[in-house]
């Protein structure tokens, strides 16, 4: 299971999400400053705009007054009450006022009302525990309020344009996160495709569509791709047809030297070097054979170690100390999973002795670890410097003066790296402590779902 910091250097790592909060960041940004520049701009006019409504409502509202009837003021009063939502009120001494929110806007419309109904008008946002927006005025030396419904007065409340502004912000969000993954799209397609060439697949071709940019580069990908596999092919088909007119020749001097009358040790000198040749040539035809993914079958690993630790067991100067689990299956070509096995036993035996013994020791572990199956080979030899383990696994590479005098073409090891990761698996090699060498191998453990097994 990751680990909360392996979250996190994931997340500032991928280029997916690096575009996504640095688009997020940028329209928060620009929210930001449109909703600070709208309030500058749009806070004078606007406060203008109702200073000179309520100027308006109180100057009519206080001539409707004066000039109607005694008997009708009382219906002009319902009227402005039910039609406008302008209600009158005598100021009384001992009225309970809630003086006005202080802010830029409100002192600017109390500025303009002032200036235009007198210096002695008075403000509240309650009167009597009522609220609203309410104004002073007089008609002769009586003294009234004039009450507005607030929403006329404030607008939009802050309550209000935080929801807008949330809205807005998540649609803009969900927009950055459609825009981060078509812009990441390519680049993620072009990333599996690398890893599936490194792990010895064959993907499949990228589409060709898009902006220019990306099409010259899936174009210049697919084309290498087939480059490859060309050199690939070519390379298979040159490997193994020297191979095939190699082995030829190899057949015919194994049977004259059968034929011939040699003295014994000449003629057991000269089966062993042809026997050598034979198998320098199978290791070529190993390491230039292809696997195809598709084809893949579940291994029984339990029981193909159980079968190679007895195999081993057969030679005289082996002794195998084998620690393995029940019931570990891997998707997988048995055969090729068969000859690493083989491949590292045999690199074991060849390499793993110690100088005065007459055997060498092998150590076989196979155990499940997660969804993993490891599978581990080791010798209690004289082990590989440190600075050279990497080129073990590097083809025609043999660590002659670390590991003794041996023969081949020094292919054991990268044949095994190559079947490893065509099975999407990893090979490590370590210095054994004590002596030896450790051939570490992961593979992923095949799941039974509804009958049938996958990777």
């Amino acid at each position: 299971m990751p680990t909360t910091t392996n979250r996190l250097n994931w997340i500032k790592s991928g280029l997916f999400w690096r575009t996504f909060f640095l688009l997020a960041f940028l329209i928060a940004a620009s929210m930001a400053a449109w909703v600070a520049s709208y309030r500058i701009v749009e806070q004078t006019p606007r406060a203008n705009q109702i200073a000179a409504q309520v100027i308006s409502v109180v100057t009519i509202t206080r001539a409707a007054l004066t000039h109607s009837a005694p008997d009708l003021r009382r219906e002009l009063l319902f009227d402005l009450a039910s039609n406008e939502g302008i209600r009158v009120y005598p100021l009384e001494e001992n009225d309970r006022i809630e003086p006005p929110i202080q802010n830029s806007m409100m002192q600017t419309i109390q500025e303009h009302v002032r200036s235009g109904l007198g210096q002695d008008t008075r403000f509240a946002r309650a009167v009597n525990d009522v609220a609203g927006f309410w104004v002073s005025f007089t008609i002769s030396d009586d003294e009234y309020w004039l009450m507005l419904d607030r929403d006329r007065i404030e607008g939009s409340s802050g309550v209000q344009w935080l929801g807008w502004g949330a809205m807005t912000l998540l649609l803009s969000l969900l927009g950055a996160l459609m825009i981060s993954g078509l812009i990441n799209q390519p680049l993620a397609r072009l990333t599996a495709a690398t890893r599936a060439i490194a792990n010895g697949q064959r993907p499949a071709p990228l589409p060709e569509r898009g902006p220019t940019e990306i099409r010259e580069a899936n174009h210049s990908f697919n084309q290498m791709v087939d480059d490859l596999n060309r050199v690939e092919s070519d390379r298979a088909v040159v490997l193994a047809g020297i191979s095939h007119d190699l082995r030829t020749p190899l057949a015919r001097m194994q049977l004259e030297v059968e034929l011939a009358g040699l003295p014994p040790d000449a003629r057991v000198g000269m089966q062993s070097d042809l026997e050598q040749m034979d198998a320098i040539i199978g290791q070529f035809l190993d390491y230039a054979k292809p696997s195809d993914s598709s084809h893949f079958q579940p291994i029984d690993m339990t029981a193909l170690m159980h079968g190679a630790a007895q195999e081993a067991l057969r030679m005289q100067d082996v002794r195998i100390n084998s620690k393995i689990d029940d019931k570990l299956v891997v998707l997988g070509n048995a055969i090729d999973i068969k000859r690493v096995v083989n491949n590292l036993i045999e690199n074991a035996r060849r390499y793993g002795k110690l100088p005065g013994n007459d055997y060498v020791e092998i150590d076989l572990r196979c155990q499940a670890e997660g969804d993993k199956v490891i599978i581990e080979v080791t010798d209690h030899g004289a082990g590989v410097p440190e600075a050279e383990i990497d080129r073990l696994l590097r083809p025609f590479t043999r660590m002659d003066s670390a590991r003794g005098q041996a023969n081949g073409a020094g292919l054991g090891l990268a044949i095994v790296d190559r079947i490893v990761k065509r099975h999407s698996g990893k090979l490590q090699l370590l210095n054994r402590e004590g002596g030896g060498l450790v051939i570490h191998i992961t593979l992923n453990q095949a799941k039974k779902r509804h009958g049938a097994y996958t990777g």
